[in-house]
């Protein structure tokens, strides 16, 4: 294969790189490797990828082993990246096609972990290379690699500046985490006929026919947008590249910038958005993105591990008095909604912070828009969470004689409200569930709980979902563990469909399913191990209309409407029996049932079928103040 100085007696190639690995003596070892480094890019032997690919497993399965570091691997990475990019010819003989995005890859491997891996690679000049990548000199593929080699350099303190000195890689980023996931569509995706052969092999090893190339398609460009926003997240932690990450157009992308279902580990645009609001340069510009506001109120209501990172965008923004009035409407009621949450993850006492910055907020808010200025309902609402606040301190010295008598008066006007709801009165089943609501004990959250799901079953009904999604956040909030208690994700998600809310409604829709399979509840437990037809008909829904290409999809003519979508993996569905979300709570002949726990669940009927569980995980901030755990 190349000149080496050792050859298997077996081994048909002199100088083969795999022989080499099996020398016994360190020393030769060694010497020979780093020949071989040194030599590979000048060489136009047949077969130059068998070593690649054999150094691209090592460096996934090995990528804190410090010996090819040391030999040389990152110069002759680069080498052969230029060497393809300069000279066609020979990246279109043989199966050097594939070289390129190995060597980027390697590189990116070996730098995702080791901070004096990333500084030997910057002194080997993978730099200006690399970005040739992210440039599109080759492809998107190519491209993905390029992005996540260049964001792993760009996570240490010693190897950032290298990364920003080449100033167009930020605008580069930018520019690709807008447009990735159009170019992958109509570069791949769309036209199956005209797929690139080995971008094919590399996305199923060659082992995958067109159904799973479509779907490793969506994962990779997931990925390639994550990971373009990631390296946006490493410039945005200093001020002076604020003003070019913070334009409305990207900024009101950002939060659709999710990464479907598959990156588990990336911030995405929430976690870009975070750190953008972290300071001050940064919120203005949020501020005055009315969508991106709603879109940051969504998120907090949700029940993923992202949510934490909305409710800090929105505080920050309220304790800012130059941007609180803008946002105050909008976000001080989510937060209330949210008041009642003890812990969230690793946030101990995350309701009582939301508490004790509302007299903060509202101050902001009064000094720019004037004492007048809060309305009626915000001023009941507010009031609501400061005097339940006062309750269960006054609970505290009360004798459990008074709790459990006020615990029963709550219940009997809770049942009346369930005769009222089972009698067809709706508004009069939502009033006595409020009254219940002011009876009842603050430390009693399970009774609580039942009330506030009760109350957003009716909203629904009544055609009100933001009433039912507000409803339905406190019952999850006051609900242990958080956000699990089934019944209210499932009415929350009905609500989120009624609003056109795709996403949201995914996500509540998918905890549901996931709370029904481990509950004792036998209303709630599946039989046979599935699901309810209603619930899987809601999430094919919500993917067909959160799918990762629908919009590239729209534009390019692959979608005219949602009744051309399809099932986006494989499978024909008809839609033509769905109903909506305030047609399908209505059953057991036109009304939905209330028992003595809590409303009936069973809103469609016992329709049922197998859905799993995919799982969507934020990341963590580490002690550097940037994102860690996203690495892959």
């Amino acid at each position: 294969m190349l000149g080496m100085d050792k050859v298997s007696p077996d081994c048909p190639y002199p100088g083969c790189f795999f022989c080499v690995m099996k020398e016994g003596n360190p020393n030769k070892r060694r010497a020979s490797i780093l020949k071989f480094f040194r030599e590979l890019p000048s060489q136009d032997d047949d077969g130059q990828v068998l070593p690649i690919s054999g150094l691209w497993n090592t460096a996934m399965a090995h990528p804190n082993d410090p010996e090819f570091i040391e030999l040389g691997i990152f110069e002759c990475m680069a080498a052969l990246i230029w060497k393809g990019l300069k000279n066609r010819r020979w990246l279109s003989h043989d199966q050097n096609i594939y070289i390129p995005y190995y060597a980027a890859h390697i590189i990116g491997s070996y730098t995702m972990n080791m901070e004096e891996f990333a500084e030997t690679a910057v002194h080997g000049g993978v730099i200006p290379p690399l970005v040739e990548l992210l440039r599109g000199r080759l492809t998107w593929v190519e491209q993905r690699v390029a992005v996540r080699a260049l964001g792993h350099l760009a996570t240490y303190a010693s190897t950032f500046p290298a990364i920003a000195s080449h100033g167009e890689i930020l605008e580069l980023s930018i520019q690709l985490a807008m447009s990735c996931l159009e170019i992958v569509y109509t570069h791949f995706y769309q036209y199956v006929d005209r797929r690139l052969s080995y971008h094919c092999d590399l996305l199923t090893r060659g082992m995958g026919g067109v159904e799973m190339e479509s779907r490793k398609a969506e994962e990779w460009a997931s990925q390639l947008q994550c990971w373009s926003l990631q390296l946006i997240n490493c410039f945005a932690f200093k001020p002076e590249f604020l003003a070019t990450i913070c334009k409305p157009e990207f900024l009101s992308k950002l939060p659709g910038m999710w990464g479907g279902l598959v990156n588990e580990n990336s911030p995405a645009g929430i976690g870009l958005l975070r750190t953008i609001c972290h300071h001050k340069l940064g919120r203005g510009p949020v501020a005055n993105c009315p969508g991106v506001i709603e879109a940051l109120c969504n998120i907090a209501r949700s029940s993923d591990d992202w949510q934490y990172m909305a409710v800090d965008c929105l505080l920050w923004l309220l304790q800012d008095p130059s941007t609180c009035h803008k946002v105050f409407e909008k976000a001080v009621p989510v937060l209330l909604d949210l008041s009642e949450i003890s812990t969230l993850g690793d946030h101990k006492k995350f309701g009582d912070t939301i508490v004790n910055l509302l007299p903060e907020c509202v101050a902001n808010f009064t000094s720019v828009a004037g004492r007048n200025s809060l309305g009626d309902r915000m001023k009941e609402q507010i009031e609501e969470v400061l005097n339940a606040r006062q309750r269960l301190k006054l609970e505290k010295n009360m004798p459990k004689e008074d709790l459990h008598i006020k615990q029963a008066a709550a219940l009997v006007v809770k049942l009346e409200g369930n005769s009222l709801f089972s009698a067809g009165n709706i508004a009069g089943a939502a009033s006595k569930y409020s009254e219940a609501l002011s009876l009842c004990p603050m430390r009693s959250k399970k009774e609580r709980v039942v009330l506030y799901s009760n109350r957003a079953q009716c909203h629904l009904l009544l055609q009100q979902p933001l009433a039912a999604i507000s409803d339905a956040t406190r019952a999850l909030s006051l609900h242990n563990p958080v956000n699990r208690h089934a019944k209210s994700l499932w009415r929350r998600a009905q609500a989120y469909d009624m609003l056109g809310f795709a996403k949201e409604s995914l996500l509540d829709a998918i905890l549901f399913i996931n709370e029904c399979s481990q509950s004792n509840d036998p209303d709630l437990s599946l039989r046979q191990n599935k699901v309810p037809d209603y619930a899987e008909r809601l999430v094919k829904k919500q993917m067909r209309a959160a799918w990762l290409f629908r919009e590239a999809a729209i534009k390019h003519g692959g979608v005219h409407g949602e009744g051309d979508i399809g099932d986006m993996y494989g499978q024909e569905t008809d839609d033509s029996e769905w109903e909506t979300a305030s047609e399908s709570d209505i059953g057991n002949e036109g009304k939905d049932e209330i028992g003595d726990e809590d409303c009936d669940w069973k809103n469609d009927g016992e329709r049922k079928s197998k859905y799993d569980k995919p799982s969507l995980k934020g990341t963590k901030r580490g002690p550097s103040n940037q994102f860690v755990g996203y690495r892959r």
